[in-house]
């Protein structure tokens, strides 16, 4: 991962305190300006896990737990206070989210549409780096400790393992990976989904959704990856390949004022390009 040096360059405390920072007052007011604030009950669930992420979420007073919810319990991730704010990358790129945001203590919260947001970080430069920060640290977090919502199973000599894996990590999406080869009591997860090992490598998304053998594209619709892309919209300007030469013309034709988006075969989902107004 491009993203793991700068993990490891940062003790735990000071990790902790760049994943999850607490504004300064001037800061949440200049984000209440672009968005509207209103009462959150206790136990109030404001996003479920696999949910398309598309409001963020500020906390004025009170308190919001971070859940990731597993097959018989669930994992606190972070409990954000006063000052403190949802979100990580999929803010950004629309994904589905992967954990749940619920309620604590009541309180006033802060929402923002995700268009929203993405104005306010092309045009606030101290909110931008304060956010981009907290929100690619928290992925790159998500990716290390496997809280994800895909289980991989495969072999380390299969050549359609090792391109899943490729896949997952170009996109930036946390899995856990099971070696059939060394795991002797995966064949009871096996027969649990009814899965034989001609049927791998096999995909588990949501814990339930079981793709044998699955091609990136499948993988990409089931983990939604093109959720945020209007499929009717029509474009100015389409470039496929996301290689240096697709790169530079996205970023030209964006600056003209041409609506671009951007496709790639290693990342199915297709990327709208944006440049600051």
């Amino acid at each position: 991962m491009t993203n793991a040096p700068l993990l490891q360059s940062l003790p735990r405390a000071s990790r902790r305190e760049e994943m999850f920072p607490k504004l300064a007052d001037g800061l949440v007011g200049r984000l209440i300006e672009h968005g509207r604030v209103r009462q959150a009950s206790s136990g109030e669930v404001l996003v479920e896990p696999g949910e398309s992420t598309k409001i963020f979420f500020v906390v004025i007073t009170g308190e919001i737990e971070i859940v990731r919810p597993r097959a018989k319990f669930e994992q606190l991730i972070a409990v954000l206070g006063p000052g403190m704010f949802t979100g990580e990358v999929n803010m950004l790129s629309g994904r589905r989210g992967l954990t749940q945001l619920r309620v604590s203590q009541p309180g006033e919260i802060v929402e923002l549409e995700r268009e929203q947001l993405l104005e306010l970080v092309q045009t606030d430069s101290e909110l931008s780096d304060i956010l981009m920060r907290a929100f690619i640290l928290r992925r790159v977090e998500l990716i290390e400790q496997r809280l994800g919502d895909v289980v991989l199973l495969g072999s380390s000599h299969c050549a359609d393992t090792l391109r899943i894996k490729e896949f997952l990590t170009r996109n930036d999406h946390p899995y856990s990976w099971i070696d059939l080869d060394r795991d002797s009591s995966v064949q009871d997860l096996l027969d649990h989904f009814r899965v034989s090992q001609e049927d791998v490598p096999v995909v588990i998304c949501h814990d339930k959704v079981v793709l044998r053998n699955p091609t990136n594209q499948q993988i990409a619709g089931c983990l939604g990856f093109n959720d945020a892309i209007e499929q009717t919209h029509v474009r100015d300007l389409v470039i496929v390949g996301a290689g240096p030469a697709g790169l530079a013309a996205g970023v030209y034709g964006a600056s003209e004022g041409l609506d671009v988006l951007m496709l790639d075969s290693d990342s199915p989902a297709a990327k709208p390009v944006r440049v600051p107004r």
